[in-house]
């Protein structure tokens, strides 16, 4: 452990899983947010992974874009305070 050296990725998963936190489940689970909330562009460029792996996490979450696009019209409409 050198002060500034980032930790490993091994040493990282094993120091969460010795305080009962599942490394896999926790990053599915936050992938899952992520895709919920954002398209499946800028989920690849956010996270680094390929176009068509944030395609299938966006399928995944199942997000309905429709509500988004329905608020945003209903935000033009109403006149600025």
């Amino acid at each position: 452990m050198v002060p500034g050296k980032p930790i490993s990725t091994h040493g990282m998963t094993q120091k969460l899983n010795r305080h009962g936190i599942p490394v896999r489940t926790a990053r599915n689970g936050a992938l899952a947010a992520l895709a919920a909330d954002l398209p499946s562009p800028i989920l690849a460029d956010v996270t680094g992974m390929h176009r068509h792996t944030a395609l299938r996490w966006v399928a995944y979450a199942r997000r309905d874009w429709a509500e988004y696009l329905a608020a945003r019209a209903a935000d033009e409409d109403t006149p600025p305070l």
